[in-house]
């Protein structure tokens, strides 16, 4: 009976540590912002967003009042990180594709343009902390 009580409880402590130690630190898990201007067809567009992980999302605003949010896959390479997407705009501008590339400049900013199929060209500045 003690040693079925004492395997009980090792199971139930190493379940414990497991579901409640802390993840490693990892740049990864650090969300990277950035904000975005560009333009197309004359029109200044904008957009602000945010990596974790390889994705991304990003609040835009194209021509015309429309507002659209893109989701975006990236690819980690050491020193450049591009990067495609696909979204939805509002004012009837429906699926729209983006594309692009994002590069350190120093250690804590990165630098990027890209383009999207509502938005236009864009230049990107972010952070990472």
């Amino acid at each position: 009976m003690v040693k079925t009580t004492l395997i009980k409880t090792l199971i139930a402590s190493v379940s414990f540590l497991t579901l409640f130690s802390p993840l490693r630190a990892s740049a990864q898990l650090i969300p990277q912002p950035w904000v975005s201007v560009g333009g197309n067809d004359g029109d200044v567009t904008y957009s602000v967003g945010a990596r974790a992980l390889d994705l991304g999302a990003e609040l835009g605003f194209g021509p015309d009042g429309a507002t659209g949010v893109d989701v975006l896959k990236f690819l980690s390479l050491p020193y450049i990180s591009p990067y495609v997407g696909l979204g939805y705009y509002s004012q009837d501008k429906g699926v729209a594709v983006s594309g692009g590339l994002q590069m350190r400049a120093t250690n804590n900013v990165f630098v990027g343009a890209g383009y999207n199929s509502v938005r236009g060209f864009n230049g990107q500045l972010g952070i990472r902390f």
